[in-house]
Protein backbone atom coordinates (compact mmCIF):
# COMPACT_ATOMS: atom_id res chain seq x y z
CA UNK A 1 0.00 0.00 0.00
CA UNK A 2 2.87 2.67 1.06
CA UNK A 3 4.17 1.58 -2.73
CA UNK A 4 1.15 2.18 -4.52
CA UNK A 5 0.40 5.68 -2.01
CA UNK A 6 4.28 6.74 -3.21
CA UNK A 7 3.45 6.43 -7.04
CA UNK A 8 0.00 7.96 -6.93
CA UNK A 9 1.50 11.08 -4.86
CA UNK A 10 4.97 11.28 -6.65
CA UNK A 11 6.45 14.39 -6.97
CA UNK A 12 5.58 15.70 -10.86
CA UNK A 13 8.00 18.23 -10.86
CA UNK A 14 11.08 18.97 -9.27
CA UNK A 15 10.32 22.72 -8.49
CA UNK A 16 7.30 21.50 -6.15
CA UNK A 17 10.67 20.95 -3.92
CA UNK A 18 10.99 24.39 -2.92
CA UNK A 19 7.77 23.77 -0.50
CA UNK A 20 9.59 23.08 2.41
CA UNK A 21 6.83 20.88 3.74
CA UNK A 22 6.47 18.60 0.71
CA UNK A 23 10.30 18.49 0.99
CA UNK A 24 10.24 16.86 4.77
CA UNK A 25 7.23 15.23 4.22
CA UNK A 26 8.99 13.60 0.60
CA UNK A 27 12.16 12.85 3.16
CA UNK A 28 10.51 11.26 6.07
CA UNK A 29 8.47 9.19 3.18
CA UNK A 30 11.22 8.02 1.36
CA UNK A 31 13.03 7.11 4.73
CA UNK A 32 10.14 4.92 5.49
CA UNK A 33 9.79 3.09 2.74
CA UNK A 34 13.46 2.52 2.56
CA UNK A 35 13.50 1.01 6.14
CA UNK A 36 10.21 -1.09 5.47
CA UNK A 37 11.78 -2.35 2.50
CA UNK A 38 15.07 -3.05 4.09
CA UNK A 39 13.69 -5.03 7.42
CA UNK A 40 11.29 -7.01 4.84
CA UNK A 41 14.56 -8.19 2.58
CA UNK A 42 15.93 -9.17 5.58
CA UNK A 43 13.47 -10.91 7.12
CA UNK A 44 12.34 -12.84 3.82
CA UNK A 45 15.94 -14.30 3.64
CA UNK A 46 14.75 -16.49 6.12
CA UNK A 47 12.12 -17.48 3.91
CA UNK A 48 12.50 -20.22 1.04
CA UNK A 49 12.15 -18.88 -2.63
CA UNK A 50 8.68 -20.87 -3.40
CA UNK A 51 8.21 -22.02 -0.09
CA UNK A 52 4.54 -22.31 -0.06
CA UNK A 53 4.90 -24.87 -2.98
CA UNK A 54 3.47 -27.82 -2.88
CA UNK A 55 4.93 -29.30 -6.00
CA UNK A 56 8.92 -29.62 -6.91
CA UNK A 57 10.05 -26.56 -8.01
CA UNK A 58 12.63 -27.11 -11.09
CA UNK A 59 16.19 -25.72 -10.04
CA UNK A 60 15.73 -23.05 -13.22
CA UNK A 61 12.32 -22.19 -12.08
CA UNK A 62 13.83 -21.56 -8.52
CA UNK A 63 16.74 -19.40 -10.06
CA UNK A 64 14.36 -16.90 -12.28
CA UNK A 65 12.12 -16.55 -8.94
CA UNK A 66 15.38 -15.48 -6.78
CA UNK A 67 16.25 -13.33 -9.64
CA UNK A 68 13.37 -11.20 -9.88
CA UNK A 69 12.95 -11.09 -6.27
CA UNK A 70 16.18 -10.03 -5.66
CA UNK A 71 16.04 -7.39 -8.83
CA UNK A 72 12.68 -6.01 -6.86
CA UNK A 73 14.62 -5.65 -3.61
CA UNK A 74 17.28 -3.61 -5.87
CA UNK A 75 14.73 -0.99 -7.75
CA UNK A 76 12.14 -1.14 -4.54
CA UNK A 77 15.83 0.56 -2.57
CA UNK A 78 16.86 2.37 -5.23
CA UNK A 79 14.05 4.32 -5.79
CA UNK A 80 13.92 5.81 -2.07
CA UNK A 81 17.38 5.99 -2.13
CA UNK A 82 17.77 8.48 -5.32
CA UNK A 83 14.69 9.98 -4.23
CA UNK A 84 16.38 10.91 -1.03
CA UNK A 85 19.75 11.98 -3.25
CA UNK A 86 17.09 14.56 -5.21
CA UNK A 87 15.97 15.95 -2.07
CA UNK A 88 19.29 16.70 -0.66
CA UNK A 89 20.74 18.15 -3.89
CA UNK A 90 17.72 20.23 -4.12
CA UNK A 91 18.08 21.26 -0.73
CA UNK A 92 21.79 21.95 -1.41
CA UNK A 93 20.36 24.22 -4.20
CA UNK A 94 21.40 22.08 -6.59
CA UNK A 95 18.28 22.02 -8.56
CA UNK A 96 19.71 20.64 -12.03
CA UNK A 97 23.06 19.95 -13.87
CA UNK A 98 24.86 16.74 -14.33
CA UNK A 99 24.08 15.30 -10.55
CA UNK A 100 20.47 15.83 -10.30
CA UNK A 101 19.96 14.65 -13.90
CA UNK A 102 22.24 10.85 -12.38
CA UNK A 103 19.70 10.99 -9.30
CA UNK A 104 16.91 11.87 -11.65
CA UNK A 105 17.72 9.17 -14.03
CA UNK A 106 17.94 6.31 -11.05
CA UNK A 107 14.75 7.38 -9.71
CA UNK A 108 12.78 7.14 -13.21
CA UNK A 109 14.73 4.06 -13.69
CA UNK A 110 13.89 2.38 -10.65
CA UNK A 111 10.40 3.59 -11.04
CA UNK A 112 9.64 2.02 -14.40
CA UNK A 113 12.04 -1.49 -13.38
CA UNK A 114 9.46 -1.17 -10.32
CA UNK A 115 6.55 -1.84 -12.65
CA UNK A 116 7.68 -4.21 -14.70
CA UNK A 117 9.22 -6.64 -12.10
CA UNK A 118 6.12 -6.73 -9.77
CA UNK A 119 3.76 -6.73 -12.84
CA UNK A 120 5.92 -9.96 -13.61
CA UNK A 121 5.60 -10.92 -10.03
CA UNK A 122 1.91 -10.86 -9.84
CA UNK A 123 1.29 -12.79 -13.02
CA UNK A 124 3.86 -15.44 -11.94
CA UNK A 125 1.87 -15.77 -9.00
CA UNK A 126 -1.30 -15.85 -10.23
CA UNK A 127 -0.44 -18.56 -12.88
CA UNK A 128 0.99 -20.52 -10.29
CA UNK A 129 -2.44 -20.00 -8.44
CA UNK A 130 -4.12 -21.19 -11.74
CA UNK A 131 -1.62 -24.46 -11.85
CA UNK A 132 -2.08 -25.27 -8.09
CA UNK A 133 1.23 -25.07 -7.20
CA UNK A 134 0.49 -23.76 -3.56
CA UNK A 135 2.66 -20.68 -3.76
CA UNK A 136 -0.16 -18.62 -3.67
CA UNK A 137 -1.15 -19.69 -0.77
CA UNK A 138 1.70 -18.54 1.06
CA UNK A 139 1.47 -15.17 -0.29
CA UNK A 140 -2.08 -14.06 -0.49
CA UNK A 141 -4.59 -14.87 2.63
CA UNK A 142 -7.69 -15.13 0.25
CA UNK A 143 -8.76 -17.84 -2.11
CA UNK A 144 -6.16 -19.78 -0.70
CA UNK A 145 -7.30 -23.31 -0.73
CA UNK A 146 -5.38 -24.55 -4.01
CA UNK A 147 -5.20 -27.57 -5.00
CA UNK A 148 -2.95 -29.36 -8.26
CA UNK A 149 -5.57 -28.57 -11.62
CA UNK A 150 -5.35 -31.62 -13.44
CA UNK A 151 -7.23 -29.72 -16.36
CA UNK A 152 -5.55 -31.00 -19.59
CA UNK A 153 -4.80 -27.59 -21.19
CA UNK A 154 -2.86 -26.82 -17.60
CA UNK A 155 -0.99 -29.88 -17.25
CA UNK A 156 -0.17 -29.34 -21.74
CA UNK A 157 1.16 -25.82 -20.50
CA UNK A 158 3.14 -26.74 -17.12
CA UNK A 159 4.78 -29.35 -19.20
CA UNK A 160 5.79 -27.35 -21.87
CA UNK A 161 7.12 -25.04 -18.95
CA UNK A 162 9.17 -27.89 -17.63
CA UNK A 163 10.74 -28.22 -20.83
CA UNK A 164 12.07 -24.93 -21.52
CA UNK A 165 13.05 -25.10 -17.69
CA UNK A 166 15.38 -28.21 -18.81
CA UNK A 167 16.08 -26.94 -21.93
CA UNK A 168 17.81 -23.62 -20.19
CA UNK A 169 19.27 -25.78 -17.93
CA UNK A 170 20.78 -27.73 -20.01
CA UNK A 171 22.62 -24.90 -21.89
CA UNK A 172 23.90 -23.64 -18.92
CA UNK A 173 25.01 -26.72 -16.87
CA UNK A 174 27.39 -28.91 -18.32
CA UNK A 175 26.24 -32.80 -16.77
CA UNK A 176 29.38 -34.86 -16.17
CA UNK A 177 29.18 -38.17 -18.23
Amino acid sequence: MLYVYGIVKQVDNISDLENSRLLIFEVIFATVFLGIVIWRFFYMRKVETMHGSTVPVHRVHNIIAKSVHSSMYVVLILLPLSGLAIAFLFNQGIKDGPMQLVALSVHEFAATASYVLIAIHVSAAIYSRIKGEGVWSSMVPILNKEKPNNHPMIRKIASFEEEVYDHIERLFVKKSE
